[in-house]
């Protein structure tokens, strides 16, 4: 569809990520779809609020989710039909409150050895540990790059992080050797794709026309590199990408499923008990909102609540009954 096509031409002008050329593509031609395949050019404010309180009442998605196809309307609109919509008044879908998973120190412990312990070569022990030791994102530290890492001063440069801010995060001194291991292993990894006359990695926004040699450099290349070569979706040129975040996500649900644990543990389970265990250790919430990347120190609050309010921590009037 030719106006699909102008919307990718368009998220490439903005130098917005892959992952959201996809979701703007989907929604608008979920939108489309929606009213009969007419044009977008032919509706407006009243079949965008049509669609939003679709998706809200029928489909009863998230408020995040909601928020998602809005945005895709909003450029759709804005940036490739450059035509303006209105006051939008339709049905909202709710933000549920909902309180984090948190592990105990004990149980992360658990979890990390358990990960160790998965029959791969792949470092998903060190990715772990680097989501509960710094805070990181999970796509945070898969696209940790050979440059960020920062051994003689411990620490690590989180770049294009959440709303496009970079930061910087502590490295744990019990990651040192392992990191420098890694360092190596990617180092030669990248010796022999260079023989082979390949090494190139995928550079943010337009700095491979700035630097045209910088795709092949060792500094930019991902440390959790991984083992196969692909083609870029939007070149086709071969690369070697990060390790992908599914198969993260894969092991953290496999090592919780070897310790027999019925909760639900995903790789934002760590960086949830990463905040909440720095507040126990008694760090300033405005240092862990800084270290955690959160616009507002609002949302870092939600940890204070679990840690003060935590069950575990009141008294049953039935311990005292009895």
């Amino acid at each position: 569809m030719k106006l699909l096509d102008q919307v990718r031409e368009r998220v490439r002008v903005k130098h917005f990520s892959l992952r959201t050329e996809k979701a703007y593509v989907h929604w608008i031609e979920r939108y489309i779809r929606f009213h009969g395949i007419r044009h977008p050019a032919e509706m407006g404010t009243a079949e965008v609020e049509a669609f939003l309180t679709h998706l809200a009442v029928a489909g009863r998605v998230a408020a995040s989710t909601q928020n998602q196809a809005l945005a895709a309307l909003l450029f759709l609109y804005q940036h490739v039909l450059d035509k303006e919509i209105g006051q939008l008044n339709a049905v909202r879908a709710k933000r549920p409150v909902r309180v984090p998973l948190v592990l105990s120190r004990g149980e992360v412990t658990q979890l990390l050895d358990a990960l160790d312990r998965l029959p791969t070569e792949e470092p998903y022990g060190m990715l772990g540990r680097l989501m509960y030791g710094s805070g990181l994102r999970l796509l945070e530290a898969c696209r940790l790059r050979m440059k960020d890492i920062d051994l003689e001063r411990g620490q690590l440069t989180v770049r294009e992080g959440k709303g496009d801010k970079d930061r910087f995060v502590m490295l744990p001194t019990t990651l040192r050797d392992r990191l420098a291991k890694q360092i190596e292993w990617r180092r030669a990894l990248h010796e022999k794709d260079l023989a082979r006359g390949l090494g190139r990695v995928e550079m943010p926004t337009a700095l491979t026309k700035k630097f045209p040699h910088a795709d092949h450099a060792l500094a930019w290349q991902f440390l959790f590199a991984s083992t196969r070569l692909s083609h870029c979706p939007r070149t086709g040129e071969i690369g070697r990408h990060h390790v992908h975040e599914s198969a993260v996500q894969r092991a953290v649900t496999t090592a919780a499923r070897m310790l027999g644990w019925v909760k639900r543990v995903t790789c934002h389970t760590l960086r949830h008990s990463f905040a909440t265990h720095l507040l126990e250790m008694g760090q300033d919430i405005r240092t862990v909102q800084e270290l955690l990347g959160h616009n507002d120190v609002r949302t870092t609050m939600i940890y204070t609540h679990v840690m003060q309010k935590a069950a575990s921590r009141v008294r049953s009037p039935l311990d005292v009954a009895t």
